[in-house]
């Protein structure tokens, strides 16, 4: 005889699962960025590895894929994959932040489970999960690292990504662990886009600016080949360390043979974006929820564990 206990932790189980979908068929669509820089590379050919993959272990699941270069061309997708392709389930990477929360909001409203990815929206009430890296970690590490390499003292200049929950946390941290050290003075904060050659002109407006620059903070391992191609022009020889982010093979190999410039990272893979739509579409085909949140960590890449960190075969 089934208990009263059992019916009632079964419809507690439904009501937290979200918007019902029939377990016959899933329609996942996946709305990324175009690939204009490594990492977003790293994340589109994740995507198509974690399609391939789902699609042909469950007849029943089909994943679109769609890649924008611009917000609004991203929001017009949504609607698209509302309207025609009739999705019952979204993994977004959002361009921006403020700009997609209303787009997205607007599906969830429809029915369609949502599960946020890396850049959260400004209301958390237009998803259902959000699957991201520890963007506090990614933050913080960089600075307490730059801060002892320096021995507390020094100047540092900082590029920061697009505008974007993510990238405020990252920011917020680093400027939080560097409270610590009264010593380091941030010259100046500008967004570089995740950009190399964006990054390479703000670095430029750096060394002409300011003529004695410690360190570099650019968030991102493709903006610090950026403003290393920008140090080498100018000859500059005052600028102790460049740290960027995310882990690339590119930076890790370089931290592995002992470059002059980038000799730490932190880890952030792009392949997050597959263990979201794997995530996703496990739940979604069984008719339950993610949790609300799933942070993965990020970890402090030095020369003592970087080969732990170095994958040739990987894209980004």
């Amino acid at each position: 005889m089934i208990s009263m206990k059992r019916i009632v932790s079964a419809c507690l189980l439904a009501v937290a699962a979200g918007p019902a979908i029939s377990a016959e068929k899933v329609t996942l669509g996946v709305a990324i960025p175009t690939a204009t820089h490594g990492f977003t590379g790293g994340i589109v050919w994740w995507a198509n590895q974690a399609k391939k993959e789902l699609e042909a272990a469950n007849p029943t699941l089909k994943i679109i894929i769609k890649t924008a270069a611009s917000t609004p061309d991203q929001a017009n997708q949504l609607q698209d994959m509302l309207v025609v392709n009739k999705i019952n389930a979204l993994v977004i990477f959002p361009l921006e932040s403020a700009s997609l929360t209303q787009p997205v909001t607007q599906l969830k409203n429809k029915g369609v489970y949502v599960t946020v990815v890396d850049r959260g929206l400004t209301n958390p009430a237009a998803q259902n999960a959000y699957v991201a890296g520890d963007n506090t970690a990614f933050g913080k590490l960089p600075a307490e690292y730059l801060a002892k390499k320096l021995g507390g003292k020094g100047n540092i200049v900082v590029l920061r990504g697009m505008p974007s929950t993510l990238d405020n946390e990252r920011v917020d941290a680093f400027n939080a662990a560097l409270k610590a050290n009264p010593g380091i003075k941030v010259l100046d904060t500008k967004y570089g886009n995740w950009n190399r050659d964006d990054a390479f002109k703000v670095m430029q407006d750096y060394l002409t600016r300011f003529k004695q620059i410690d360190a570099v903070w650019a968030a991102d391992d493709d903006m610090a080949i950026g403003v290393v191609k920008a140090i080498e022009q100018a000859k500059r020889t005052d600028i102790k360390e460049v740290f960027g982010g995310a882990g690339a093979k590119s930076a890790v190999k370089k931290i592995i043979d002992g470059d002059k410039l980038i000799q730490a990272d932190v880890s952030y893979s792009p392949k997050f974006i597959y263990d979201a739509i794997k995530m996703t579409a496990t739940a979604r085909l069984k008719g339950e929820a993610l949790p609300a949140k799933t942070i993965i960590p990020s970890v402090l890449i030095t020369r003592d564990n970087a080969k732990q960190f170095y994958f040739a075969d990987s894209p980004y």
